[in-house]
């Protein structure tokens, strides 16, 4: 576990490790030539990665978890699509959720929708419950666009569980974008 966690979670492209910078996308705001730099490496890495490593990665504690989803994510390993949309669903540990629901984005598919659709509908009618569901809302905005389907749509229904939610107060097309943004970067790195 500890070689896997110093070459893939604990690697530092700039000032810090690679997990806080895949952490909330913080990646983003580094300047475009370390930006992309942290890209190649973070898709050399996804290649590089067997499933072994990740379903290691995946058993450890958030920062693990975090990076090992980035990981799949950016290299389409949609065969831990079952196992992060569980995951996402359990909830047990902070911010590795976001990973899942950047993973699900990128696989671009009815079953990853599904796996969005059926967290959201366990956490967003507690509006005391801060997890990840502004991360797995701009996910499935993300997917609806890619697929031209409208599944989120019910949830900004007047009645809909997103208006009362903990994450209410915050525009789903800012979410969708730094989906778009993250997926858009990757792709950008990736050729």
């Amino acid at each position: 576990m500890t070689a896997a966690v110093d070459r893939y979670v604990r690697p530092r492209i700039g000032k810090a490790p690679r997990y806080l910078e895949l952490l909330h996308g913080n990646f983003l705001a580094l300047t475009e030539k370390v930006r992309v730099r942290f890209g190649r490496k973070l898709v050399a890495s996804a290649r590089q990665a067997t499933d072994d490593d990740l379903a290691l990665l995946l058993d450890g504690e958030w920062r693990s978890r975090l990076t090992a989803a980035w990981l799949i994510g950016v290299d389409h390993r949609t065969q831990f699509r079952e196992r992060l949309g569980m995951m996402l669903l359990e909830s047990e540990l902070v911010y590795s959720g976001q990973g899942y629901c950047f993973a699900l984005a990128r696989f671009a598919d009815e079953a990853s929708a599904g796996h969005l659709v059926t967290y959201l509908d366990r956490y967003l009618p507690d509006p005391q419950c801060y997890y990840n569901q502004d991360w797995a809302m701009g996910a499935l905005l993300h997917l609806d666009a890619q697929m031209g389907t409208d599944r989120a749509r019910r949830f900004f229904e007047p009645s809909g569980l997103w208006v009362g939610s903990a994450f209410g107060r915050l525009d789903p097309a800012e979410l969708k974008a730094q989906i778009d943004a993250l997926c858009s970067f990757v792709d950008s790195v990736s050729s």
